[in-house]
């Protein structure tokens, strides 16, 4: 039997189908080492860009601060615990018992401070020197309630060295704060911190009264703005005991004062009759 004879393929279709494959790979390649060096300011804008559009999730928040020049992150997750989609529940009411009940409370206790938080953001960004302060201002929500950190940058402190007294920016900071905490009914809690140092520190004068004066001069502050006094739960100083980057405790950013809206509402006054 004769042979058939296929027609004229030119006998190199391989050879295309393994161009396309060869491009391909370069072109991957090319991807790959484009996206292996990061500008830091474009990739911020691109992060800032994301959060406006898309928001932020309220299951899952990882603890850290926010994403500016010169502060380390800290890698941490809060707030993780999931719910029992058999104790979820949609509309939570009065109705509802146990968990069901405490888990309703739960979300409405963190849209009231995901609330505050927002209120804070905003009286800072009406601050005409936002762009100097902002780096100095973290708002980050924890088991214990919102922390608003006023800390300590190289080269930009909020305190003089050694002093008690704020700066005229810190002071202007508060006050842009002061707004929003009268009208919230959280009770405030107010702690100094300090880095860890081996300078000699001054006769009976160490980083426990320092830290401890620091906070009292934010309450003393905030009061001659007109937060009320039976809001505040606790002011206290802890020197350097409770570092914000335990991984380096002497970093400036370990110097802060952190004014804590705590989880639960002021007492009612004496005066005042249910």
């Amino acid at each position: 039997m004769a042979r058939r004879k296929d027609g004229n393929h030119g006998g190199h279709g391989w050879f295309v189908t393994f161009a396309d494959l060869m491009a391909l790979l370069v072109s991957f390649f090319v991807m790959l080492v484009a996206f292996s060096t990061q500008d830091a300011a474009k990739l911020q804008v691109v992060a800032g860009s994301m959060r406006e559009a898309f928001g932020v999730q309220d299951r899952i928040r990882y603890s850290g601060v926010i994403e500016v020049p010169g502060l380390p992150t800290r890698p941490k997750l809060k707030n993780a615990a999931q719910i029992n989609p058999d104790e979820a529940s949609g509309t939570p009411s009065e109705d509802h018992k146990g968990s069901q009940q405490s888990h309703g409370g739960k979300f409405d206790a963190d849209r009231n401070f995901a609330l505050a938080a927002a209120s804070l953001r905003q009286a800072l960004q009406d601050l005409p020197e936002v762009s100097e302060v902002s780096k100095n201002i973290l708002i980050e929500e924890t088991k214990q309630g919102l922390n608003i950190e006023i800390v300590d940058q190289n080269g930009r402190s909020m305190f003089p060295e050694g002093s008690r007294e704020p700066y005229e920016r810190t002071r202007a900071v508060i006050r842009s704060l002061s707004g929003p905490l009268r009208a919230m009914p959280f009770r405030i809690s107010i702690t100094g911190h300090t880095s860890a140092t081996k300078l000699p520190v001054r006769q009976n004068y160490g980083p426990w009264e320092l830290s401890a004066d620091r906070a009292n001069a934010i309450r003393k502050q905030l009061e001659l703005e007109g937060v009320p006094a039976a809001n505040f739960y606790m002011v206290a100083g802890r020197a350097d005991t409770q570092p914000l980057f335990p991984d380096d405790p002497s970093i400036a950013s370990n110097r802060r004062v952190t004014i804590t809206l705590m989880r639960e509402e002021p007492p009612v006054p004496q005066s005042v009759q249910p």
